[in-house]
């Protein structure tokens, strides 16, 4: 019997060798799960009419099937880094993953909109708790240097690949079985997951001291955001004026303020340490993923219904549209953005997205009942993918550049975090300005574009604010 195959044999053996069988079955099974998170942050898009008409959602309610996962997901993500320290590799993949597949078989049989918003909620948490372990799972079995990077290049491909396939994946099982199958589809796959992590992970972290984590702080950022984005969506049946809304709204202000006290009070590890905030390039940086966030994730929401209300696509037909973003996003974010890279800042490239992508969203926003696939969807799809490739790998660099080793983890935990809370407020905001009860397509149209229009607008204030970023030399060999 091989080395390798009797690693297999246990369950609790060390940490496999950089290029051994174990190592690369280690990979796969991280970015498996990577795949799996991210994927189901698109993946109802393509299905929400087919989920409205089965379950009988109102148009006010049926954001929540996309919200009730990112705000989940955003607000337990920083408890879940912790918890990768405290509980192990192996428990905080296996109880993520079990807490992700299970969520998805409810969600999959849901019956009613409560059960099936609840569902996704749940998925969130596990997702929350599985993305950081994929991550920690690579950086204990991988030593730094060039097998290390090789491993997150994979890892973060597969991410991209993730979040770009989930409405061709999302259209194919709606159009050819049922919208019920982009939820049971993760069942088997997370079973299986399940079963390897236990066979192939080791036990515990290696070394190190394991924080306790915060999960008052956890706690009050979740309720905080999650007070907000439901009293945003409300406005939309209630508008400002309601006294639940403006009560709501205010609970969650205070939450989050409170929150900000724990974290430079009383948590002893905290979940964002405040001197991460005071570092320009983090602070700053963070602002940005926050508006890009609130501009990017709402554009496939008002994108997939435009496509099947308006212009009357299958599910299927919608998610082969949205092909040109997705391609052109990862093409330019993988090879074209690292190489401007090598001859200007960041800083640059991020004014520069900014505005190519507000220009794109302007072009959005001119869409009509009588707009074709050319001028209503491909053609403002080049300028905003472009805008999107040329953002991601720059506000990586400069949010990460000046941040100390030791709060590496925390710093990347918190860029996350930012950019799915600011896809679930920007979708709460932005379903409550495209609201209308006015019933047709023209009606339809008009509030779509306004979505879209303020988008473009988010986006050139960003660009403005992007001018705040430090200065760094262009990248030379």
């Amino acid at each position: 019997m091989t080395e390798d195959n009797a690693a297999l044999e246990g369950s609790t053996t060390r940490a496999p060798t950089v290029g051994s069988r174990r190592a690369v079955w280690v990979l796969a099974l991280a970015c498996a799960a990577q795949f799996m998170v991210v994927l189901d942050v698109s993946v109802v898009n393509v299905a929400l009419p087919s989920i409205r008409s089965s379950l009988g959602f109102t148009p006010a309610d049926l954001s929540w099937v996309v919200n009730a996962y990112g705000l989940a997901f955003a607000g337990l993500l920083l408890l879940g880094g912790r918890l990768a320290d405290v509980l192990g590799y192996r428990r905080s993949f296996v109880l993520g993953l079990a807490l992700f597949s299970g969520a998805s078989l409810v969600g999959g049989l849901a019956a009613s909109p409560g059960a099936l918003v609840a569902a996704r909620a749940a998925q969130g948490a596990g997702a929350a708790l599985l993305a950081p372990a994929t991550l920690t799972v690579l950086t204990g079995t991988f030593p730094e240097g060039p097998s290390r990077t090789r491993a997150l290049a994979t890892w973060t491909a597969v991410g991209v690949a993730g979040g770009a396939t989930g409405n061709l994946i999302g259209g194919a099982l709606t159009e050819y079985l049922s919208w019920r199958w982009i939820l049971l589809v993760n069942v088997p796959v997370g079973a299986m997951g399940a079963l390897a992590g236990v066979r192939l992970l080791p036990g515990k972290r290696d070394g190190g001291s394991r924080p306790r984590p915060d999960v008052a702080g956890a706690t009050l950022a979740t309720a905080g955001i999650a007070a907000l984005t439901f009293a945003l969506a409300r406005v939309e049946a209630r508008g400002w004026s309601d006294a639940l809304t403006v009560g709501v709204m205010t609970v969650g202000l205070l939450t989050l303020m409170v929150f900000a006290w724990v974290e430079a009070r009383v948590a002893r590890t905290p979940l964002v340490p405040p001197h991460l905030l005071r570092i320009r390039s983090v602070g700053v940086g963070n602002l940005i993923l926050l508006l890009t966030g609130a501009c990017l994730v709402p554009m496939w929401y008002f994108l997939s219904l435009y496509m099947q209300q308006v212009m009357h696509y299958g599910p299927l037909q919608t998610a082969v549209g949205f092909l040109p973003h997705t391609l052109v996003t990862m093409v330019v974010s993988a090879r074209l953005a690292p190489r401007l890279m090598e001859h200007a800042d960041p800083r640059t490239l991020i004014v520069t997205s900014a505005v190519v992508s507000a220009a794109g969203f302007w072009w959005q926003s001119r869409i009509s009942t009588d707009s074709g696939y050319i001028d209503g969807i491909l053609g403002p799809a080049l300028a905003i993918s472009i805008g999107t490739g040329l953002l991601l790998t720059p506000i990586t660099t400069a949010v990460t550049s000046d941040v100390a080793p030791a709060d590496a983890g925390a710093a990347s935990g918190l860029m996350n975090a930012t950019k799915q809370v600011g896809g679930a407020l920007g979708l709460a905001g932005l379903s409550t300005l495209a609201a209308t009860d006015v019933a047709g397509a023209q009606a339809l149209t008009a509030g779509y574009a306004r979505a879209f229009l303020a988008i473009a607008t988010v986006l050139a204030l960003t660009a403005v604010i992007a001018l705040a970023l430090p200065h760094r030399p262009a990248k030379t060999d």
